[in-house]
C-alpha cells in the first residue's frame, strides 16, 4: 500500500510582511495592520482575501494512511513557528514519499507553502524532485497537474473548471459526512487574534478528516476500493476517532452518526 497523506492548512495575514512591504511603523498593532490590509485589498479587488504570498501558515493538519493504520493530527505544536510547521510537512514527504491529497491544494495550500518556504529558506528536496534525483519522478511528481503524486480532489472532480468547483463542506454533507465544524476559513484571523490557536488546529483537523472521507468515496467511485473495502475504511475511521477523547472528535462523530441515520 502506498502511504496517503491528506493535508490542509490554515492561514492568517502575514502582518510582519505587510509592515515591511507598506513601510508601516512597528508601533502599529497586528490588529491595525490587518485591518488596514483588509481595507486596501477590499478597495482594490472587492474582497478582503490576502494574496497567497502574504498568507502566514498557522496550522497544518494531516490524515495519514498506511499499512500501520489511520492517524490524524496537526503538525508541530501551538508554540512552533511557521518555518517549523512547513518543514515538518516536507520532512514527512521526504520520509514516506506518500500520495498527497488535498481539497483546492493546487489553487491555495501548495502555492502558499511554496511562497512561505522561500521566505523561511525551507528545504524540500523530495517534494521538488522532477526526475533529477529519482528518474521515476520525471514521469510522476508532486508538481505537475498531469501527474498523480498530488491529487487535488476539488480540481479533478470539477474537471479543472473553476466554475464547476464545489465547496468541501457542502459536498461532504451531501455524502453523509459531518462537514465543517466550529468555524470556517473566514473566521480564522479573528480566532488567531483572540489567541484561539488550539481551536484553529482542531478545526483544521476536522476539515482534513472530511477530505479523507471524500477521498475514500472517490476511490470507491474509481473502483480502487471495492464496496467492502470502502466500508472497512469507514469503520477504521470511526474506530480511530472513537478512541480519541478530544471534544472536537466527539462532536465530529456525533454529527456523522446523525447524517447516517437520516
Amino acid at each position: 500500500m502506498m502511504p496517503v497523506l491528506v493535508f490542509d492548512i490554515e492561514t492568517v495575514p502575514d502582518v510582519a510582511g505587510l509592515r515591511r512591504l507598506n513601510d508601516w511603523p512597528a508601533e502599529l498593532s497586528d490588529a491595525v495592520v490587518a485591518e488596514r490590509a483588509f481595507a486596501q485589498r477590499l478597495e482594490k479587488t472587492g474582497r478582503e482575501f490576502m494574496p497567497l504570498h502574504l498568507q502566514q501558515v498557522v496550522a497544518i493538519s494531516c490524515v495519514f494512511r498506511d499499512r500501520d493504520g489511520l492517524r490524524v493530527r496537526s503538525l508541530g505544536s501551538e508554540d512552533d513557528g511557521e518555518a517549523k510547521l512547513i518543514g515538518d510537512f516536507y520532512r514527512t514527504i521526504e520520509k514516506y514519499t506518500p500520495q498527497i491529497v488535498s481539497w483546492n491544494g493546487g489553487g491555495f495550500d501548495l502555492p502558499v507553502l511554496h511562497y512561505r518556504s522561500l521566505v523561511h529558506r525551507v528545504v524540500a528536496l523530495r517534494y521538488w524532485d522532477l526526475g533529477e534525483d529519482d528518474r521515476e519522478f520525471k514521469y510522476n511528481n508532486y508538481i505537475s497537474r498531469y501527474h498523480s503524486r498530488h491529487l487535488d480532489l476539488m480540481d479533478v472532480l470539477a474537471m479543472y473548471q473553476g466554475r464547476a468547483s464545489a465547496p468541501l463542506d457542502e459536498l461532504a454533507k451531501l455524502c453523509g459526512f459531518p462537514g465543517k465544524l466550529g468555524m470556517d476559513g473566514s473566521q480564522v484571523w479573528h480566532a488567531y487574534a483572540a489567541g484561539q490557536l488550539a481551536e484553529i488546529r482542531n478545526y483544521c483537523e476536522t476539515d482534513v478528516m472530511n477530505t479523507w472521507l471524500v477521498y475514500c468515496r472517490f476511490q470507491l467511485l474509481r473502483g480502487v476500493l471495492s464496496v467492502a473495502a470502502y466500508e472497512e475504511e469507514m469503520t477504521l475511521a470511526r474506530e480511530m476517532l472513537g478512541a480519541r477523547s478530544e471534544p472536537h472528535w466527539q462532536e465530529f462523530l456525533a454529527a456523522w452518526s446523525e447524517e447516517r441515520t437520516t
